[in-house]
């Protein structure tokens, strides 16, 4: 003998699907998101602190993740309480680790790039102080510095790197913009510009002679005969 199956009318099952959703939430509380608890800017309404404020300041050392400055040098361009005159034996530039006592020529290239990024508008291309901003539309009480003194030629790298990172003078801090890392590349492009503006022909090699003579003679032979017609 067959049962035929027990039809449910939809007002029935509208009463049990209620009793199931009833006993679902039985279960659910609130305590997560109604714990007591205090959030940025609230007032201390424990008693704790005697300031009222729930905000509570960082403990004295605290680092953020990835910041920790285990390099005094590096990180602070003094050694001490002086400026240091070395260079980090290591830089990582555009995301490669690059040393600087056998790889200097790829510190000076990211050195140049981004001297001409930050640097040159106001201190020139060649480090004068005789940038853009300098010459257009903006007067200064105080001009950039020009690196071709004697004082800064005479200044430990540790000075420059400081400059960039805590500003000097009407310059204000490039830190927010500048990796220090790409500090000390700036500052080793420095020294190659303070170079190339005073250097004796004593520290020049016969090649660096034979160069610049080209360069205060651009006409050659050739050049001078294509001037005079030659070849037409």
């Amino acid at each position: 003998m067959m049962r035929t199956p027990i039809k449910m009318n939809s007002k029935l099952k509208s009463i049990l699907g209620i009793a199931m959703m009833v006993g679902l939430l039985s279960g659910c509380h609130t305590d997560m998101w109604t714990q007591a608890k205090m959030t940025p800017f609230d007032e201390d309404e424990t008693g704790l602190y005697k300031d009222g404020a729930a905000n509570r300041p960082l403990p004295k050392g605290a680092i953020a993740k990835g910041w920790a400055k285990l390099d005094e040098v590096k990180s602070t361009g003094f050694e001490g309480e002086k400026y240091s005159d070395k260079f980090p034996k290591e830089l990582t530039l555009d995301g490669e680790v690059v040393k600087t006592d056998i790889e200097m020529m790829k510190v000076l290239k990211r050195g140049k790039e981004r001297y001409h990024i930050y640097c040159s508008h106001c201190h020139g291309e060649t480090g004068d102080g005789n940038g853009m901003i300098s010459k257009r539309g903006l007067v200064l009480h105080r001009p950039p510095g020009n690196y071709h003194t004697d004082r800064l030629r005479k200044m430990p790298v540790g000075y420059f790197f400081d400059v960039i990172t805590n500003g000097y003078g009407i310059m204000y801090s490039q830190s927010g913009r500048v990796k220090p890392d790409d500090r000390w590349a700036i500052v080793a492009y420095l020294r190659v510009l303070q170079a190339s503006q005073n250097a004796s022909s004593s520290q020049l090699t016969p090649k660096d002679m034979q160069e610049l003579e080209k360069a205060k003679n651009p006409i050659t032979s050739e050049s001078k005969g294509m001037a005079e017609g030659a070849g037409h």
